[in-house]
C-alpha cells in the first residue's frame, strides 16, 4: 500500500492531537509512515452470504445468527451480506512491539499510523467492491464490525472461520477474541 494514501489528519486525530503540530511531530509521523509502507502487506478476503433479518433485531447470515438491533439496522432491506476481513500483517505488529522498547513516542506514532493505514486500506477495499456491485445496480450499506454498538465480538470466530483468515491471511483471534495481527478488521 502506499503510504501517500493516508489520511495524515487522522493519524494525528488517532495521536490525540489537536490544532498544528511541530515540524518535529510531523516528520516522525512521515517517518513511521515510511516504515510501515516497508513492512505492512495489507491483504483482505471477502464472501457473499444470504441474509435474513427478523423482529426484534435478530440476523442470519448463513455464516452466523445473532441479535443486534445496530446490525439490524444497517442491513435494513438488504437480502445479502458481504463478509470481510483485512490485514496489514504482522510487520506493523513487530514495528510498535520494536519501538514500544526502544522509544515509547516513536511507538505511540507508528500505533497511530499503523491504524490510519489499516482503515484506509479498508476504505479502499469497500470503495472497489461499492463500484463493483453499483455497476450491477446493487448498493453497500456502510461497514459494521463486531463491537460496534451491540454487534457483539463473540461474532468473530464465525466470521474469521467462515473466510478461512487464518489460513488464508493470517489472522487470529485471542481468547479474549482480540484478532492478531492487531492491525485486522472484521465487518458486514
Amino acid at each position: 500500500m502506499d503510504q501517500s494514501e493516508v489520511n495524515r489528519g487522522e493519524v494525528l486525530r488517532y495521536m490525540g492531537c489537536k490544532g498544528e503540530q511541530s515540524e518535529a511531530v510531523l516528520a516522525l509521523v512521515e517517518d513511521c509512515l515510511a516504515q510501515l509502507g516497508q513492512v505492512c502487506e495489507p491483504r483482505h478476503l471477502t464472501a457473499v452470504f444470504p441474509l435474513s433479518l427478523s423482529g426484534e433485531g435478530w440476523i442470519d447470515g448463513g455464516c452466523f445468527r445473532v441479535r443486534s438491533e445496530n446490525l439490524s439496522r444497517n442491513l435494513a432491506d438488504c437480502h445479502k451480506m458481504i463478509v470481510f476481513a483485512a490485514t496489514l500483517g504482522t510487520g506493523a505488529d513487530h514495528l510498535i512491539h520494536k519501538y514500544s522498547r526502544l522509544e515509547m513516542s516513536r511507538a505511540v506514532v507508528m500505533q497511530a499510523a499503523a491504524a490510519a493505514m489499516i482503515e484506509e486500506y479498508c476504505d479502499q477495499v469497500c470503495s472497489a467492491l461499492k463500484e463493483e456491485y453499483e455497476a450491477r445496480g446493487e448498493y453497500l450499506r456502510p461497514r459494521f464490525s463486531p463491537g460496534y454498538g451491540d454487534f457483539p465480538l463473540e461474532c468473530q470466530p464465525a466470521l474469521l472461520g467462515t473466510l478461512e483468515a487464518g489460513k488464508r491471511i493470517g489472522i487470529k483471534l485471542t481468547d479474549s477474541l482480540l484478532m492478531m495481527p492487531s492491525k485486522s478488521v472484521t465487518a458486514v
